[in-house]
């Protein structure tokens, strides 16, 4: 199959369009952020650096951490950004830019968000490191992909929407992490969990300040959903892109968030730098 030019975007330096990256810039081992400053925190700890570019909201460094090539790219917020980034990436490895055609050979990406998040758990302190079990997305990329959900997936999607009862319109998807990567993430230091991911930061996460929104009582619904061992345990704005895109693509994804404000206590972090840059190092050690 070959890809047309209006599909596959290259710039004028054979470059996919957003990104502005070459498959030789990148690692199979890739973090994304969002906020473009933390990617310089990440790649600060490196030994080493070979590539450093900037296009648009997407800062890329690759490097090396203790004899591992590692890509940090930042995405900026929200899962319209996701769709982008996860999609030139697999063209990045899996397809020739020069022919336009998917590659013989195509190969699986471990790709790791490091992030910030909302905790919904009450007992769970502010900076705690969260794991993404599965990601709950309010967001719609993935009604966008043919993307084929296992039965325990629909399972748990559907008793979250019935313990929910969201308002007509919202079409909720539920996606799992990759287990094997998500095992490197988890210790004693972190919690585990459903996340949410929603299309925005106010309305969609139940912030209410000048207009009103359609979805009163949902955190506290969220709290208090209990399946089989599973709870709801944050708020955050990429990873339902992220695992479900990955999956259809065949990469292995994960999420590991660190938890900057407690809703239902509602307390918010005074800073935390460095909580994160501690939780960088635990990652890098880990993948």
């Amino acid at each position: 199959m070959q890809f047309p030019p209006s599909e596959l975007v290259l710039n004028s330096n054979n470059q996919v369009y957003h990104l502005g990256l070459s498959p030789s810039t990148i690692s199979d081992k890739i973090i994304l952020v969002g906020d473009q400053d933390r990617v310089s925190m990440i790649s600060s700890f490196f030994d080493s650096i070979e590539h450093k570019s900037q296009h648009r909201e997407f800062v890329c460094h690759t490097g090396i951490y203790k004899g591992k090539r590692i890509t940090v790219i930042s995405t900026g917020i929200g899962t319209d950004n996701i769709d982008i980034t996860l999609n030139e990436l697999d063209a990045l490895w899996n397809i020739d830019l020069e022919n336009r055609e998917e590659k013989k050979n195509i190969r699986s990406l471990d790709i790791i968000r490091i992030g910030t998040c909302g905790i919904l758990q009450a007992p769970i302190p502010i900076h705690s490191y969260i794991v993404s079990t599965h990601a709950f997305g309010l967001d719609n990329i993935a009604h966008f992909y043919e993307i084929s959900y296992t039965e325990k997936e629909k399972k748990l999607k559907d008793e979250l929407v019935n313990h929910l009862q969201f308002p007509v319109g919202i079409q909720p998807y539920l996606v799992a992490s990759n287990h094997e990567l998500t095992e490197k993430l988890i210790s004693e230091k972190t919690f585990q969990g459903i996340t949410v991911t929603s299309s925005g930061f106010y309305g969609p996460q139940g912030r209410q300040l000048r207009v009103k929104n359609t979805t009163d009582g949902m955190n506290e619904k969220l709290t208090s959903f209990s399946f089989e061992n599973h709870l709801v345990t944050n708020f955050e704005m990429e990873s339902s892109a992220i695992f479900a895109l990955g999956k259809a693509m065949g990469h292995r994804c994960a999420t590991i968030c660190l938890g900057v404000a407690n809703r239902p206590k509602m307390e918010f972090s005074n800073g935390f730098d460095a909580e994160m840059k501690e939780l960088i190092l635990y990652v890098l050690d880990r993948i």
